[in-house]
C-alpha cells in the first residue's frame, strides 16, 4: 500500500532536503498543489543546474520515448534529477505501462513528481503503489486557512495580518488561494509597514465585519429574518458567492440544526452539540457551511432551542424548491429566490404560532 504522506512530513522533507523517490499530488486545491511543486523543485534541485535537471512533461502529450529518456537520465553535476509529470492520469495505455514498469523500481537519482489535477482521480493502482508517496491536497479550512493565510503575507509580501482581519479576508475569499494570494498583495501595499487590520480590509476588498455569509447564516439560524434579508444582496456581491452556494450553506445548517434537535430529543446534553457537530462534519467530509467549522457548530448549537421539528420539516420542500429554481436558467432574480427562501424558512416565532 502507498504510503500516506502528511503535509508535516512534506515539510520535513522539504526542510532537510531528502525526498522520497516518486510522489503523487492530488487533490482539489490546485493552488496549494502547484505551490508544493514549486518548492520541491526550489529545494531539490541547484539554481546553477536546474535548466539541466529538471524536466516537466504534460501526460497529454508525452510518448514512450520522451518519457523514457526523462526516466533514464542522469543527473549533470548534481545528486539528482528533477521530473514533474502534470496531467499524470493523462497518457496513453503504452506510456502508462512504461511509467508503471518504472515505479517498480525507482532510481534513487530521480526525483519524479506526479500531479494529478483537480477533477481527475488517480487509479487504485497507483495509489496502491508501495513506491509512491500519495499526498491529498484538499481545500483549506479553519485553522489551516488562517495559518496559510498568515504564512502567505509574512513570506510572500513582506507583511503581517492581525488574526481578526485573516478571518475577515477568509470569509471574503474563502479557501480559493489564488483569489486570497491577490488580496494579500494589494492588502500588504495599501497597509505599507503597517499590520494588514480589519480597517485594510475593508478598505480593498469593500466587505465589513458583519457583513459576511456567515454573519447572515448566524441571523437565519437565530430566526432573525430582517436582519439576514438585509444582507442578501451584499453578501451575492462578494467574490466566490452566489445564491446556489448561499442556498447550499442554508440547506446544511437546516439539515444540521434539525440533527442537533433529534439528539437533544434523545437525551444528548446541550454542552455536548458542538462537539457532536464537528464529528458529523468529520464524518459528512465535503459538507459547505459557508464560513469555518468552529462558528458553524457554535451557531448551531446556540440555534437549536430556537427551531422545532416541524420547523425544519417546513424548511426542508422550500430548500430544495429554491434550489431547483436557482438551477433554472430563466431565473432573474437570485436575490429574489433567496429572499423568498428566507421569508419561507425563517418565519418570526407571532407567524409561526398563526401558521
Amino acid at each position: 500500500m502507498a504510503p500516506s504522506t502528511t503535509f508535516k512530513a512534506l515539510k520535513a522533507s522539504l526542510e532537510s532536503g531528502r525526498f522520497d523517490p516518486v510522489y503523487l499530488f492530488h487533490g482539489a486545491d490546485d493552488y496549494l498543489k502547484e505551490e508544493k511543486v514549486r518548492a520541491v523543485v526550489a529545494r531539490a534541485t541547484e539554481p546553477t543546474t536546474r535548466d539541466f535537471n529538471l524536466e516537466t512533461l504534460r501526460g497529454a502529450e508525452v510518448d514512450i520515448a520522451t518519457l523514457g529518456t526523462a526516466l533514464e537520465a542522469l543527473p549533470m553535476l548534481a545528486e539528482r534529477r528533477v521530473v514533474i509529470l502534470r496531467d499524470a492520469m493523462a497518457p496513453k495505455k503504452a506510456v502508462r505501462e512504461r511509467l508503471e514498469r518504472y515505479l517498480a523500481a525507482p532510481a534513487p537519482e530521480l526525483l519524479l513528481v506526479l500531479v494529478v489535477p483537480a477533477g481527475a482521480k488517480p487509479d487504485a493502482a497507483l495509489l496502491a503503489n508501495a513506491n509512491v508517496s500519495v499526498v491529498e491536497f484538499k481545500p483549506l479550512v479553519d485553522g489551516d486557512l488562517l495559518k496559510w493565510i498568515d504564512h502567505h503575507a509574512r513570506t510572500a509580501c513582506d507583511a503581517t495580518i492581525l488574526p481578526e482581519a485573516a478571518e475577515l479576508l477568509a470569509s471574503y475569499g474563502g479557501n480559493d488561494l489564488a483569489l486570497l494570494a491577490g488580496e494579500l498583495q494589494k492588502l500588504a501595499a495599501f497597509a505599507g509597514a503597517a499590520p494588514i487590520d480589519k480597517v485594510a480590509i475593508n478598505a480593498v476588498t469593500g466587505v465589513r465585519p458583519g457583513h459576511t455569509l456567515g454573519d447572515l447564516l448566524d441571523l437565519a439560524a437565530a430566526r432573525d429574518t430582517a436582519g439576514a434579508m438585509a444582507l442578501v444582496e451584499e453578501v451575492l456581491s462578494q467574490p466566490k458567492q452566489s445564491a446556489v452556494t448561499l442556498v447550499m450553506a442554508l440547506a446544511a445548517q437546516t439539515l444540521a440544526i434539525g440533527w442537533g434537535l433529534a439528539a437533544r430529543a434523545r437525551g444528548m446534553p446541550a454542552g455536548r452539540l458542538e462537539s457532536e457537530f464537528f464529528t458529523l462534519l468529520k464524518e459528512g467530509g465535503s459538507v459547505y457551511t459557508g464560513r469555518s467549522w468552529g462558528d458553524a457548530v457554535k451557531c448551531w448549537a446556540r440555534a437549536v432551542p430556537k427551531w422545532s421539528a416541524a420547523d425544519i420539516d417546513r424548511a426542508l420542500p422550500h430548500l430544495l424548491a429554491a434550489d431547483a429554481a436557482l438551477k433554472d436558467t430563466k431565473v432573474s432574480s437570485e436575490a429574489q429566490i433567496v429572499t423568498s427562501l428566507l421569508l419561507a424558512i425563517t418565519p418570526a416565532a407571532s407567524r409561526r404560532r398563526a401558521a
